[in-house]
């Protein structure tokens, strides 16, 4: 029975009229009695159903509800109405499931996302969210293909773990202690050696350090999976549990490490603008009408695709953080005292510094280099050379216009001794790293990687302006839903 469907993309894009087929899927609307607008998913574009009438029961017709799902059988026709080239006209139709009318939340009109985020299970159907996922289905299909054609291995590090890759303790922590009464040590502590694994776990925030064990023996890994930081963060760029892809190499440095980061985003641009160009245009236009709507110094300079197509024909600018301060000291915006955070060297930068460096002075994406070693993780690289009190490592952000930071990497520290030092500086404790340092122990060698947040990335293709719009089920702080 079900085998048998055609996909609504399938058929329209066969301009072939004539045969006679099986099509299943929701109704959007059903106008004069006789016409139906179907969507199966595959497409944006609906399939204008032809319901003859007098062949069809009265009793039959009022099911045909928005919302309701359907199976048709009928001819493919050319049509003689506006918007589509064929239509299936029906010699049978069955009803798969019923929707009430009165009570389908979503219905034929437009709805602000802010409402559709409390419909998260339903707006799947709608088209926004229909081109979003789309794409976001593309960029993941999209991620293995790009690494799988270079020899990188796929591994898949743990979601479960004992350590913390960024040092910055958001966490979510892991237990099976009784949380009323949890066994405690004789200075009132909670006594881990009673949990589930022995000791203190949380959700991991990073596949890195695990990431490196296996760029050790493979040369080339990556990593592409759930990650969770307990941050109490309220904005449109920030998710409690959000998807990273995370390679590791050796025998790359800093340089290598830029190049991959800046071809592996172009590749992913480009493949879903060759893959989803219909969704595109349509995300493309939702985008520009949103635009009509802010003051015109609040606009984008650029509409989707034109922004999209300048990231591939243009190749990102790279500075150094001290050369992105001295811009930023210089600039009006500073001048005129428009920046909310202060600008000095040392600071770690805000979004409205990474985005008036790419969306205002250098109009394109920006990798900053060499950041201040005080404001980054442990297991950065040390630059040479280095004046006292402005020591900086080996890191490299790539900031994208309208979100800012999309990606994050560094050459690794792979000299023990200097690793060693600087996590006695950051007070990581090196007893519990045995396993980490031994990388650098038994045959260390230069290597890099970098972390691309995926719904960022996701973000940046759609052009969609918060991150809630691009993953299915957002967790956020005070948000758990489904």
């Amino acid at each position: 029975m079900f085998n048998k469907r055609t996909k609504i993309k399938q058929l329209l894009a066969s301009g072939a009229a004539g045969q006679e087929l099986t099509v299943m899927g929701w109704v959007r609307t059903f106008r004069n009695n006789q016409f139906i607008a179907l969507n199966d998913g595959s497409t944006n574009n609906n399939l204008q159903v032809v319901a003859t009438l007098g062949q069809f029961d009265e009793t039959l017709l009022k099911r045909l509800t928005t919302g309701a799902s359907i199976k048709v059988t009928g001819r493919v026709v050319a049509s003689v109405g506006k918007g589509q080239n064929l239509e299936l006209k029906a010699a049978t139709i069955e009803i798969l499931g019923d929707s009430d009318a009165e009570k389908y939340p979503l219905q034929p009109k437009k709805h602000s996302l802010e409402f559709l985020r409390e419909k998260a299970h339903l707006r799947f159907r709608t088209n926004t969210f229909g081109s979003v996922f789309r794409v976001r289905h593309s960029l993941a299909f999209a991620v293995h293909q790009f690494f799988n054609q270079k020899g990188f291995v796929y591994l898949h590090t743990p979601i479960v773990t004992s350590s913390d890759a960024e040092g910055a303790g958001e966490m979510f922590r892991v237990t099976t202690l009784p949380m009323e009464n949890p066994p405690r040590n004789e200075d009132g502590s909670i006594n881990y050696k009673e949990d589930f694994f022995g000791k203190s776990t949380n959700l991991t925030v990073s596949g890195q350090l695990e990431g490196e064990l296996g760029a050790m023996a493979f040369s080339e890994i990556y990593t592409f999976g759930p990650t969770f930081r307990a941050e109490n963060s309220n904005t449109t760029r920030h998710l409690a549990e959000f998807w990273m892809i995370e390679p590791e190499m050796a025998f790359h440095d800093i340089e290598d490490n830029m190049n991959l980061a800046e071809e592996f985003i172009q590749y992913l641009i480009r493949y879903a603008m060759e893959h989803n160009k219909e969704d595109l245009a349509f995300l493309d236009q939702r985008l520009a009408e949103e635009e009509k709507q802010k003051p015109q110094q609040e606009r984008a300079e650029m509409g989707l695709l034109e922004k999209l197509n300048f990231v591939l024909n243009n190749q990102f600018e790279r500075i150094t953080y001290t050369e992105a301060i001295a811009v930023l000291l210089d600039s009006p915006a500073y001048k005129k005292k428009k920046f909310k955070y202060e600008v000095s060297w040392g600071i770690d930068m805000q979004s409205e510094h990474e985005r008036y460096l790419v969306e205002k002075h250098f109009k394109k994406p920006v990798i900053v280099t060499g950041y201040p070693a005080k404001i980054k993780a442990f297991y950065m690289r040390m630059n040479d050379g280095c004046e006292a009190g402005k020591e900086t490592v080996a890191a490299m952000d790539i900031l994208a216009p309208g979100i800012g930071e999309i990606v994050g990497g560094s050459q690794r520290e792979e000299r023990l001794d200097k690793l060693e030092a600087r996590m006695a500086d950051m007070h990581v404790p090196a007893e519990e790293m045995g396993w980490y340092l031994d990388t650098r122990r038994f045959g260390t060698v230069p290597h890099a990687g970098f972390g691309l947040g995926f719904e960022r990335m996701v973000q940046f293709v759609t052009g969609m302006t918060n991150i809630r719009d691009v993953i299915a089920f957002a967790r956020t702080p005070g948000n758990c839903e489904f």
